[in-house]
């Protein structure tokens, strides 16, 4: 059962796009030129990276951000740690060189692993965790002015994965704090295995896996002597990406991890591998042979159609079935269609729907069906006339669940009412192809798609929007929670996830067939309810227009007020940042807005993250060589 089910009231059926609103580039975007650089260059091992490495260093975020508190920092390429302060003034940074961390040095253990970019994260407005992309870890107290002092200072030592002492490369995604006596970090790492393993993968890098820890510090943190300290592990998963999120629940005492896989414990083998099957390998062509034949697909259960206050729908039968046989049963919210005792063909599954539930409600004392059955036709249609209870509301499918994990195919609307009945032809042609093994080409159904994608819509660009992700909870002490069966591997398309800075609390915007629906998790009531997810938002066709968007590297959103797509840019051409608010249920047109961040001369944005003042949302956005500061924009 998915955790992400659509409230149909606030999807936005009607909606026909976004209309520019303009928002002046003079007044509500700054730029103040970096003495400190950072860099995206990481010196790394002598083998190559995954692809799902260089996937997660594409969309690392080189800039943390203190929630509500206008202080930020990143690491430069000198390896220094640069506190940025908009806490005297709103709009103006200071930039103030906190602490600098050791410069790498090469040995011959190193050469086998992947250094990491460094990352940091903030606990409080004076207490930063920063991590150096190497296996070190520094807890570094910020004043309000000044150098920072070093607090604590951690190593990551994993001995079963490699057989030398050389601290294992991190990434740290985020902290809590649970008590006035604990902290909480969850951590990313590639795993290599064994020395012969991690030789292995560097001439089949795509073999990688990555694991989760989660490590706690106590609060104040130990005095130390200048050694570091060994991280004390709570628990370790392992999974095959990077996660997309990774975030502490304190109201169910509990972890959320998001990636394109589920992570499992380290006993548990990894799942095999993808084996095509037969029909999916590509075969090599003979002499003369063509290969490049279309081959028809399996149609539709079903065709349907709408006007303004009705919905036609018609299912295919053979013709030899008799009236006594199709019992169909209408109620003001369900659909129930039984077809008994009547000849099977090949291929072909009868119609069967008990009590399903229906996209909206129906008028049933005018609604009716009727048999079609022709002679010179091998199949026969029941059609069935629905009238809807609210005039004027378009339907997104017949059956509610339709589209959804375990509902019901999803079937596209036939706009075009003339050709409702070519599913009959359809299924003929198709039944003669299963039985003859001819050419499977030329359907000629009708295919309908919302107003605003209509002609320009690219199923495979489309399909490739967003990351899939499956979430994995995970208990305080590394179990797994009671409730969690039927919800560690619920899946997923994310399209963004909340910008950092914006606050507590884990939302996602899922995408929804083109739309981008907001699904905000909510607080327990009490520590062992399962979690649930609420729509909270729509962002109508947010999937669609995010398809355009070739240069993508960042996505986030600020609650239902924004979705922000930002460019990466480049040394010579500025990227934009586009802005997609969200609208009403039962408006047409929403409002999107696109602004400059870099100029040409920023080079390539590293990172992005938001702090809120009593007035607004400022977005700070860090460059190569600028830090670009946005106000007053939603």
């Amino acid at each position: 059962m998915s955790s992400f089910t659509p409230n149909h009231a606030l999807l936005n059926p009607k909606f026909e796009g976004y209309k520019l609103e303009v928002i002046s580039q003079e007044d509500s975007v700054m730029r103040f030129g970096l003495e400190y650089r950072p860099t995206q260059v990481a010196n790394s091992g002598r083998s190559p990276l995954s692809f799902k490495e260089v996937q997660s260093r594409i969309t690392h975020n080189h800039l943390a951000i203190a929630n509500d508190s206008g202080r930020c920092l990143y690491i430069d390429s000198e390896h220094r740690v640069i506190l940025v302060d908009f806490t005297n003034d709103g709009h103006k940074p200071s930039f103030t060189v906190v602490y600098e961390l050791p410069a790498p040095i090469s040995t011959p253990a190193s050469v086998q692993v992947h250094r990491e970019y460094p990352s940091a994260v903030f606990l409080d407005t004076g207490t930063a965790f920063v991590a150096d992309g190497q296996g070190a870890l520094y807890i570094l107290g910020l004043p309000a002015e000044g150098a920072a002092t070093t607090l604590a200072y951690f190593e990551l030592a994993d001995n079963t994965q490699t057989n030398h002492s050389a601290p294992t490369p991190f990434r740290i995604h985020s902290v809590a704090k649970l008590s006035d006596s604990a902290a909480i970090a969850l951590l990313s790492s590639r795993f290599y295995g064994d020395a012969e393993a991690a030789r292995t993968q560097s001439m089949a890098s795509h073999a990688s896996e990555f694991d989760v820890w989660a490590a706690r510090f106590s609060l104040p943190f130990p005095s130390q002597n200048g050694v570091p300290s060994p991280i004390d592990i709570l628990w370790r998963k392992r999974g095959q990406d990077v996660p997309i999120l990774a975030e502490y629940d304190n109201s169910r005492r509990c972890y959320l991890l998001a990636g394109s896989s589920v992570y499992r414990d380290l006993n548990q083998p990894a799942p095999p591998s993808y084996e095509p099957s037969p029909d999916e390998i590509a075969p090599i062509p003979r002499l003369d042979e063509k290969l490049d034949v279309e081959t028809l697909p399996r149609p539709p259960p079903y065709s349907w159609t709408q006007t303004s206050d009705s919905v036609t729908v018609a299912f295919p039968l053979p013709a030899t079935t008799p009236t006594s046989s199709i019992k169909v049963t209408f109620s003001q919210k369900t659909l129930t269609v039984h077809v008994q005792n009547t000849a099977h063909v090949e291929g072909i599954a009868l119609p069967h729907y008990s009590a399903q539930q229906l996209w909206d409600g129906i008028q049933t004392s005018t609604s009716f069906w009727t048999w079609d059955r022709e002679g010179e036709h091998s199949f026969g249609l029941i059609t069935l006339h629905l009238d809807k209870q609210r005039e004027n509301t378009r339907w997104m499918h017949v059956f509610a669940s339709a589209g959804t994990p375990g509902g019901e195919e999803e079937v596209s609307e036939t706009l075009d009412p003339s050709e409702l009945y070519l599913i009959r032809e359809s299924l003929e042609k198709y039944t003669a192809a299963l039985q003859s093994g001819e050419d499977m080409s030329g359907l000629g159904l009708g295919r309908g798609v919302p107003a605003l994608a209509q002609g320009e819509m690219d199923e495979e660009v489309d399909f490739s929007v967003g990351r899939v992700a499956f979430l994995t909870w995970v208990g305080e002490d590394g179990g797994t929670p009671v409730w969690s069966s039927g919800f560690g591997d619920s899946a997923c398309n994310v399209l963004s996830i909340d910008l950092p800075g914006s606050g507590p609390g884990a939302s996602m915007v899922v995408k929804n067939s083109i739309d981008g629906t907001l699904f905000t998790l909510d607080e327990a009531q009490a520590v062992d309810s399962p979690p649930t997810w609420t729509h909270s938002a729509t962002f109508s066709a947010l999937a669609f227009v995010l398809a355009s968007k070739q240069d993508t590297r960042f996505t986030y959103h600020v609650s239902s007020k924004a979705v922000l797509a930002f460019e990466n840019g480049s040394r010579d051409r500025g990227g934009n940042v586009y802005i997609y608010r969200g609208g009403r249920p039962g408006q047409i047109w929403a409002k999107q807005s696109v602004l400059k961040v870099g100029d040409g001369g920023a080079g390539s944005l590293l990172g992005v993250g938001t702090f809120k003042t009593a007035q607004e949302h400022t977005i700070v956005c860090l460059c190569e060589n600028e830090l670009v500061v946005m106000h007053n924009i939603f």
